[in-house]
Formats: structure tokens, sequence, C-alpha cells
């Protein structure tokens, strides 16, 4: 389970440690997003027990994020959402819109960061208010970066579901964007929408 090793070793309590994370990266229609969350200088497992909750978002059922992602909004120093839209996305491609999700996350915190944990193996050339360091699964390793993932996914999912509503044919509601067969076959039977991510392949294929 995610832990504090990390942040410690960066000097947390006495550090204001972030961590940022971003979500829809294999998606083919909406945006791209990130989540930014300062650790609270005080945590405490036995006051939070849900806090042995908190992992890779991926792991956690939509039901424990719904429940998760307010309680972190109340307890963290500060959280943050930056999200890169489809037109960034197909403009300069989902790697580097990703990471401008996560700069824009980290920025738009309220608090600025001693240091921020970013998941995965690279990190944005520039445009972080602080140092970074990349950690590799650094969801299931970081409290501060699994609490960002499920704030981020909790988001996006909210999102696509207001999109669900302005194109009810391709079923986000229920894959949010990623390639399912529900949504090849939706995508088959009526084209690509405003939303959708051209600059894929399996997008651009039916172009």
């Amino acid at each position: 389970m995610p832990n504090l090793e990390y942040e410690c070793q960066l000097g947390f309590p006495n550090v204001r440690v972030a961590g940022v994370d971003e979500v829809g990266r294999g998606c083919i229609a909406g945006p791209v997003v990130a989540g930014a969350v300062i650790l609270p200088s005080c945590i405490d497992f036995d006051q939070d027990p849900w806090l042995h909750e908190v992992d890779d978002s991926k792991k956690m059922s939509a039901e424990q994020r719904d429940r998760i992602a307010p309680l972190i909004y109340r307890w963290a120093s500060s959280v943050a959402i930056g999200v890169a839209s489809v037109e960034e996305i197909d403009q300069i491609n989902i790697f580097h819109a990703s990471h401008l999700a996560l700069v824009r996350a980290a920025c738009a915190l309220g608090v600025v960061p001693s240091h921020v944990l970013v998941d995965g193996k690279f990190l944005p050339k520039k445009g972080f208010p602080a140092p970074a360091t990349a950690v590799i699964k650094g969801d299931q390793k970081c409290l501060s970066i699994a609490a960002a993932s499920i704030v981020a996914k909790v988001w996006r999912d909210a999102y696509m579901l207001e999109l669900d509503r302005q194109f009810p044919a391709y079923g986000f509601s229920q894959h949010k964007g990623y390639p399912t067969p529900q949504h090849a076959r939706a995508l088959k039977a009526v084209g690509i929408s405003a939303v959708h991510r051209r600059s894929f392949k399996t997008v651009s294929a039916l172009a």
C-alpha cells in the first residue's frame, strides 16, 4: 500500500510535499486530467482510518473513490485539478498534454509546495512550481500521489458523465472514453464526435 517513505526522504512533515498524477492517457475521448495533493503537516492513520484505503485509483472501485475523494479534499493542505483538452492532445500529443495537465494541477495548488512527486518515469521539462522527482508506479508507493490519482479519477469520471449527457450515443457513462468494444461499435455506427481524440489511430482510422 502507498506510504510516506518517499515523502519523508524529502523532509516531510517539515517540507511541503505535493503528489501529482494523471488519468485518462489511454482514453480515445475526453481530456487528460491531473490531480495534485499537498499532504497535511500531521497525518494520523488512527484518527483517519480511511487513509488505509488510499491506493492507486485503478485498484479501487468507483464507490470507494467517490467516498474517499471528499475526505481527501477536507484532509489535505491543498488539492487542485489540471486539465489538457482534446484539442491540446491532438496538437501536442498525449505525452506532452499529460505533462501539461500535471503542471497545471501543481500550479493551481493554493499552497506552493517545496517538492513535487510525480507518478511515472518522466518529468515535464518546465513549469513546475518546485523541484520534482519522478517515481515509477508512484501511485502504488506514495500516499500523496495515490491521493492525487483518486481526486483526478473522480473529477474526470464526473466530467465524462456530463459528456455522456451531451453525446448520449457513445456510452461515455459506462466506459469513460476508454477504447472498449462498446465504444468502438458506437464510433463505427455514429462517427467521430467533437470530444474524440482524432490523433489516436483508433479514432483516425474511422475518420
